[in-house]
């Protein structure tokens, strides 16, 4: 585990200087960030069409369940005769 340590503490030496030298005020995301951006709005703009598209093939009305109305007019019917 110490040779491990020992290794990131010198990696961490090495790149201390570098983040020295780099303006805090001047800090952007850079093209990588700008990419990566555009990568995520295209991939999310692809899932609204797509979702967008299998919506409109949805048809919302419900059809009658035939069982179910059968249970009714059961319910209904025997509630008739008790009266």
């Amino acid at each position: 585990m110490s040779d491990m340590s020992a290794s990131v503490s010198l990696a961490v030496t090495h790149l201390a200087p570098l983040a020295k030298e780099v303006d805090q005020n001047k800090v952007t995301p850079g093209v990588l960030g700008f990419i990566v951006f555009a990568v995520m709005a295209l991939a999310v703009w692809g899932l609204m069409k797509s979702m967008s598209k299998h919506m409109r093939k949805v048809d919302f009305k419900e059809a009658p369940d035939p069982a179910a109305e059968e249970k009714a007019g059961q319910k209904t019917d025997s509630g008739a005769q008790r009266s």
